[in-house]
């Protein structure tokens, strides 16, 4: 029996994933959890063979929890559930060693062959997402731009992600025109609109 923690936050998609696995004969959701930070408690609780995590938890994304249960518990294998496919979100996933990326649009037989290639430690990833997150490439923003952009993305102004991060707004002013022109973006909304997409933030 396949041992499965499922990580994600909408309660109507989390009931119908581990409806769906329970289903499978030689599957079991022993844990569900709603936010990133619950995965390695409820993973050393339970000893899952499979984690299936959302990207999109609050507190901790998916990716996040993932390096921190491969420290915590390397015999957890993971497969990553997103509604969007971020090329920047399948670099990282790929970067931190994640096992499955998949799609949650993906037919329901899918996921419990994902989930049964996964335990069998063999690499589950869309072509077409690797395809399209290559032709993005690496992130052209400094650690500090992305941190910027990403406070704008909050909608804090200037003067407040200065205070946050201990800089002066004429310096956030600085930091957001070089993202802007990095992104080759019209404006600000323009340029988180495309970082998000690339998946840079």
């Amino acid at each position: 029996m396949i041992r499965v923690l499922l990580a994600e936050d909408m309660h109507l998609i989390r009931a119908a994933l581990t409806a769906l696995l329970n289903l499978e004969p030689d599957i079991s959701v022993v844990a569900e959890v709603t936010r990133g930070d619950e995965i390695v408690p409820a993973a050393l609780a339970e000893r899952p063979d499979v984690a299936i995590l959302d990207i999109d938890l609050p507190v901790l994304d998916g990716i996040s929890a993932a390096a921190d249960l491969r420290e915590r518990l390397p015999g957890c294998r993971v497969l990553v559930l997103t509604a969007l496919g971020r090329p920047g979100q399948v670099r990282r996933a790929l970067a931190a060693g994640i096992e499955a990326f998949l799609v949650k649009d993906a037919p329901g037989d899918r996921l419990a062959d994902a989930v049964r290639r996964t335990h069998a430690g063999l690499r589950v990833l869309d072509p077409e997402l690797v395809s399209t997150a290559m032709e993005y490439g690496e992130s052209p923003l400094t650690q500090r731009e992305a941190t910027v952009l990403r406070e704008a993305a909050r909608g804090l102004s200037a003067e407040e992600t200065a205070s946050a991060l201990h800089l002066s707004p004429g310096t956030v002013r600085n930091y957001l025109t070089a993202a802007i022109a990095k992104t080759g973006a019209r404006n600000k909304i323009g340029a988180i609109r495309i970082a998000r997409d690339a998946g840079w933030l």
